[in-house]
């Protein structure tokens, strides 16, 4: 297959599987008109989030890396009226999209969208005592090691940790240099492999995104 054959069977997974409403259509046309990157997670994707969610029972989420709040509606829609998803987002700029969005899409009520840089975020989250049943890590992947550092400190026997964006393409095979990304996504799964608390899987995709994948861990 080629990759146009990756993107139109991604288009016949949301077709049939009816994955994406108006509201999650409307996040990303968002992000789009704010001139955000377009690195988003997929449809399927962020279905896939959504089910996990619910596969894990989880009800407080916390996802590192905000965006428009694509992702962030499915988390929220998850977690059910009752659950809560904290975001961290760096720009502000986003931040205001995002909640735009969360409001648009109903959900602005189980969801949090904290700005400033994770790495400060995080630690107010430890400081106000919070504990997650699900981490998504979507950010800078320079700092991916200490996100999910931060996910097992903020977590619980059974929490859940998804990683984003751990094929960059293949780049991770062999990181150059001056890839400082690649790098830092093999280091953290060299870390995740050898974490005594960590129980890691990572898959690779390809569809609307490219050649990407991602890795899922449960703390022990």
């Amino acid at each position: 297959m080629t990759a146009p054959d990756w993107v139109s069977l991604d288009e016949l997974f949301d077709r049939v599987l009816h994955t994406e409403d108006d509201a999650l259509r409307a996040a990303r046309e968002a992000g789009a008109a704010a001139d955000m990157p377009a690195i988003e997670v997929s449809a399927q994707h962020a279905k896939l989030l959504a089910l996990l969610v619910k596969i894990a029972g989880a009800r407080r989420v916390l996802e590192i890396g905000t965006l428009a709040g694509y992702s962030t509606i499915a988390l929220a829609r998850a977690v059910g009226p009752n659950g809560a998803v904290v975001s961290l987002e760096h720009k502000p700029s986003h931040a205001e999209v995002a909640r735009r969005n969360l409001e648009h899409a109903g959900v602005d009520a189980q969801a949090e969208v904290l700005v400033g840089a994770a790495l400060d975020t995080l630690a107010q989250l430890q400081q106000r005592g919070e504990v997650f049943d699900l981490v998504f890590v979507d950010a800078d992947k320079e700092n991916n090691i200490a996100y999910v550092e931060w996910a097992i400190a903020l977590g619980r026997p059974g929490t859940v940790i998804v990683v984003d964006n751990i094929a960059r393409n293949g780049r991770v095979l062999d990181p150059k240099p001056a890839d400082q990304q690649a790098q830092a996504v093999h280091d953290m799964l060299v870390m995740m492999g050898a974490h005594p608390r960590l129980d890691t899987a990572a898959i690779q995709t390809v569809g609307t995104k490219g050649w990407d994948g991602f890795a899922v861990a449960v703390i022990a």
